[in-house]
């Protein structure tokens, strides 16, 4: 990988959104994929590229780690250990296909797995916060299918 001096901004950045584009410019700038910058890091991927787009803080070395891997700012070591406002969806429902093709999928299918995780867990939910998520590719007849699979510990209601 060869060097590339990135132009900041003079202004030091002061909210996560002003992070968030100087980690996108720095990344594409840099020619770091998100998968790369998870290894570089030693975090899981779709959780380092969830973070990177502003959906989670992170600790304190992997925040210093990545400010010196995309030459950002020293203001941006704090913004990033701060807790996130979470939520991706500015509109419902969302317009990007991809993004749209999955809140698709909750519609159609979410009231089905809310059924059959009450049939088969009791009354509760699916912690999405003790949770994890791992996106891969498989095989298939028709051509290569996403894999996603989400894992979340059970919380039942109590009364």
């Amino acid at each position: 990988m060869t060097q590339t001096t990135l132009s900041l901004p003079a202004a030091a950045p002061t909210t996560r959104a002003d992070v968030t584009a100087l980690i996108l410019t720095a990344r594409r700038t840099l020619g770091l994929s998100y998968t790369a910058v998870a290894e570089m890091l030693g975090t899981p991927r779709v959780w380092t590229t969830a973070a990177l787009l502003g959906q989670h803080p992170f600790p304190q070395a992997v925040a210093a780690r990545l400010c010196t891997l995309l030459d950002l700012p020293a203001a941006c070591e704090v913004i990033l250990q701060e807790v996130p406002m979470r939520g991706s969806f500015e509109t419902l429902p969302p317009t990007d296909p991809t993004v749209y093709r999955l809140y698709e999928v909750l519609q159609v299918y979410g009231p089905a797995l809310k059924m059959l995780i009450h049939e088969d867990f009791g009354d509760g939910i699916m912690s999405a916060i003790n949770f994890d998520l791992q996106l891969g590719r498989m095989p298939g007849e028709d051509g290569e299918r996403v894999q996603i699979t989400l894992t979340g510990k059970f919380l039942p209601y109590k009364w």
